[in-house]
Order: structure tokens, then sequence, then C-alpha cells
């Protein structure tokens, strides 16, 4: 390597404000009107931020724009690989407008929901955004509105066009209030009109992930990732685990996307709420084993919209979340709409440095196997080896060279005590990849020999302060390296 092309690939990857690398868990924050701006999304990115997601059920595309824009001029002025992740609505159902916004409703009272929009919003006449309700719902059933503040039982159902619900707790119903249907069997289709319309957007736009909510079943996920593949977008897809009936087909779910979303707000919901802390760990468990990044959502520090410091409780969930082996926590309003978005960003940065200091011993026992029957069974061993010896040598860190992610995603999943550098010459592959659980990113086009890439490699994490002379690290990589194939090689090299 020359010494101009030396210094273009250090700048490239020169930092002053990330992290020193210590923490692996990677956090995820919702933009809205308390950070939407470049100075706000700097600090935020200072403070820790590792992606952004655009919350698509609010916000116009303009307001989008804007951020994906910021979000953009952060990643090249300050040479980072900060990822953005765009959240479709999906088939969200609300009531409509409720006549002087307040419905005050005792235990026994009758609410009568209709198909029409213009309904004046009174016991007599509520609309609701879902046409075929009376048709699929079914006299018993239970009805929960306002994030499960209010439940209702269906009492009576003409299977056309109005349904009668019980209240069966006292409380009031404002306008606009979700609903949600844990015991109805939901005909609609995962991506509405409204994703439809967000997704065309989108897919001109340099996202990395593209998140779809309420997903069921792994065929929902068929959609989107056509239209992502006929578009030649890069972005990688995302189902949110919303539904009962998700958890029900979780591992069909799992293989047919590139990562999960664990969005407790929906899930604790439609769900019994006691069976929520068992779900989200054995989510992230089969996530670890099929190399799926996870994304641990909702609530997390929901405290802190409002005040200076989260609850007991609060520290304890983001700390599990860590110690189960989520690839990342995820702030919504705490970020978007809070007083105090750097704080948050601060305090839950303080709380996984702490967990991740206890963290191996909970994950022994935990980590993912290599599958003999699969395709990519050689490449997973020598991943997974990687690991293996980087532990028993005590390497400083694992060294990998792709464009697909693939090595990434596998030695990500195996959680290595090691840190893990990751380099590419995909820019938005380098974005994507900042969501994996350890993963430092890294830009790298100079592909010659094996050997003179392995030795720029470390070079370059040597100028940058990761490794210094006499650390061990783990390289893995491909041979011949011009046909670019699947990771087939591992290398223990000695740093000069």
């Amino acid at each position: 390597m020359t010494l101009a092309e030396a210094a273009t690939l250090l700048e490239r990857n020169k930092s002053s404000l990330r992290k020193d690398g210590s923490q692996n868990t990677k956090i995820v924050a919702t933009v809205g009107p308390a950070c939407n701006t470049y100075e706000k999304l700097l600090e935020l990115v200072t403070a820790g931020v590792d992606v952004f997601r655009l919350n698509f059920s609010h916000g116009t595309h303009e307001d989008h724009l804007k951020v994906i824009g910021h979000i953009q001029k952060i990643n090249e002025e300050h040479k980072l690989h900060i990822g953005t992740l765009a959240d479709l609505q999906g088939p969200k159902l609300r009531v409509g407008k409720i006549k002087n916004d307040a419905l005050h409703l005792n235990p026994g009272d009758l609410i009568t929901i209709v198909n029409d929009e213009s309904a004046e919003g009174t016991a007599d006449a509520i609309y609701m955004s879902y046409d075929q309700f009376a048709e699929d719902c079914e006299v018993g059933e239970h009805i929960l509105m306002d994030d499960g503040k209010l439940v209702f039982q269906v009492a009576e159902t003409n299977k056309k066009d109005t349904v009668k619900l019980k209240c069966v707790h006292e409380g009031i119903l404002s306008s606009n209030k979700g609903v949600n249907l844990p015991e109805t069997n939901v005909k609609l289709p995962s991506m509405t009109e409204k994703d439809r319309v967000d997704l065309n957007f989108i897919l001109t736009q340099p996202v990395s992930w593209i998140a779809l909510s309420f997903v069921r079943r792994a065929s929902d996920m068929d959609d989107l990732k056509q239209a992502v593949k006929e578009s030649g977008h890069s972005a990688k897809v995302m189902a949110k685990i919303e539904k009962p009936e998700a958890v029900k087909n979780i591992r069909e779910i799992i293989r047919a996307s590139n990562a999960i979303m664990v969005a407790r707000g929906d899930l604790g919901v439609e769900m019994p709420i006691e069976k929520l802390p068992i779900t989200q760990k054995e989510i992230i468990q089969m996530c670890m084993q099929y190399a799926r990044p996870v994304i641990v959502a909702t609530q997390m520090m929901d405290s802190m919209i409002k005040n200076p410091s989260p609850t007991r409780a609060e520290v304890t969930d983001v700390a599990n979340a860590v110690l189960d082996g989520a690839d990342a926590v995820m702030l919504s309003g705490e970020t978007s709409v809070g007083h105090n978005p750097p704080l948050v960003i601060n305090t839950m940065t303080r709380i996984i440095e702490q967990a991740e200091c206890h963290y191996w011993p909970q994950i022994e026992g935990k980590r993912p196997h290599a599958v003999v029957k699969s395709s990519m069974f050689y490449n997973d061993v020598i991943c997974f080896n990687a690991c293996r010896t980087a532990e028993e040598i005590g390497a400083k860190g694992i060294i990998g060279i792709t464009r697909s992610g693939y090595s990434a995603f596998k030695i990500s999943s195996f959680r290595p005590k090691a840190n893990i550098f990751i380099f590419s010459d995909q820019l938005d592959m380098l974005n994507i990849m900042n969501l994996f659980w350890g993963v430092q990113c890294f830009y790298y086009d100079r592909f010659t020999t094996t050997d003179e890439t392995v030795e720029d490699c470390t070079d370059i994490l040597k100028e940058s302060g990761y490794v210094t002379t006499g650390d061990v690290v783990i390289n893995t990589g491909s041979m011949p390296l011009q046909k670019r194939t699947s990771t087939n090689m591992l290398k223990v090299t000695e740093v000069e």
C-alpha cells in the first residue's frame, strides 16, 4: 500500500465521535420532533446511537427526506456508518373521532362500531379503520383499545358493518386510539396501501433496513422482499413481532427475514403479558441460532420521555435485554418526542456497558453451531471457529472481509469476546452491518492479494488505535481473493 493509499483509507475510517468499541450492544433511536435536526442527530450519534429509526406512522415524506439527508451528511463528514431503519406502519387499527374527545364508559356499557368514517363518535356510532371487522369477529371475543387500557367483549355482530361491544372495565375512550384484536382472525394484509406508497418513496432513498409491522406468517414478508429485489435496492428486511400468531410462526418468520424486532408494545397487549419476558428470551435465542440480528423495542426507558432518570424496572429491563443477547435495544418516544434525548442515550449507554461486564457467563450455551446440511456449512465452520480460536489464544480481534455481509452475520451471532472488525468496499453494507452486535465497520476497496489485504487491514486497525504491536488477530476471508467467494480462510496474525 502506498502512503497516499494508506492516508486515504485511514481518513475514511477515522472518527473522533464514536466510542472506543468496548460496547457491543447497539442502540437504535427513533427520530421525531425532539431530534430531527442535523445538530441534534449528531449529538445523539456522539452519545452512542448506531441506527436511526424513521417511523412512517408519523411525519411526511418531506420530513423523512430531510432526516435521511442529515444522516447521510453525518456519515460523510465524520466518516461513520450510521444505519437508517425505515419502519412501515402496517395495518394499525384505530377508532375515529370521539365526540368531545372523551367517552366515559362503565362496565356493561355498550358501544357500536360502524364502517362509516363520518360517524358522530358517540356510544351509538364509532368508526374503526377495519371494514371487515364485523365479518371477521365472533361473539365473545375480547377487543382492546388504547394499549389495553380499555377492554371490551363482542356482544353482537351483523357480519356486515356493525358490531356491538360491551365494556368490561371502566375507562375513557378518546379519538384515534389504537385497537388490538388478540382473539380475532384478522384478514387484513400486512402491507397496506399506505405502506405501498411509503415503500415506493423509501426505495428511492439510501436506507439500510425496512421493517414490516404486524407480521403474522413468513409469507407476509414476500411482497416486501420482492419489491426490494425488483427495485435493485440494497436494504435488508426486518419483521416486527407484534402478534401472537407471529410467535406461533416465529421460526419460519426468522428464516424469511434478515432481522427481527421484538415490538413489545402491541405484542404485550395482544398476548398474556406474563408470557412476554419468556417469549422475548426465546426469540432472541432463536435469532442467534439463525444469525439474524434482533432488536428489543418499546418502553425501554419510557419514563425518560419526561423525567431525567429511568425507573429501576427500566434499568433492569435494558440490562436483561443485553444479557439475553439482543443485538440492539431501541428507543421510541424517549428520543422522538422526549425532553432530553441525549441524556436518554447516555443513560442507556451506561446501563449497556455495565451489563456487558457480566455478559459472557450468561451467553455460554446459547451460541450457534454450524448445520451440516446447510449449503453454507463450510463457511459457517470457518466463522464460528474463528471465534473459538480467538477465545483460546486471547486474540484482540477478528477481522472479516465481506461484500454480502454474510460472514459478519455469522461472526456476530456467535457473540465472541474478541472485537469484531469488518471491512467492505460496499458503503451501503457497512451501514447495514452497523446494527450487528459487536461489529465495527471499516471501508476498504483495495483488493490485490490475500497477504496484502490482511496486512492493509491490520495496518488500518493499528493506525486507528484498535490494535497495537504484539497483539494477535484472527483474519477470515476468501481465497483466491479476486473471486470474492464465500469465506474459506482463517489466519492467525501477530501485529508487527
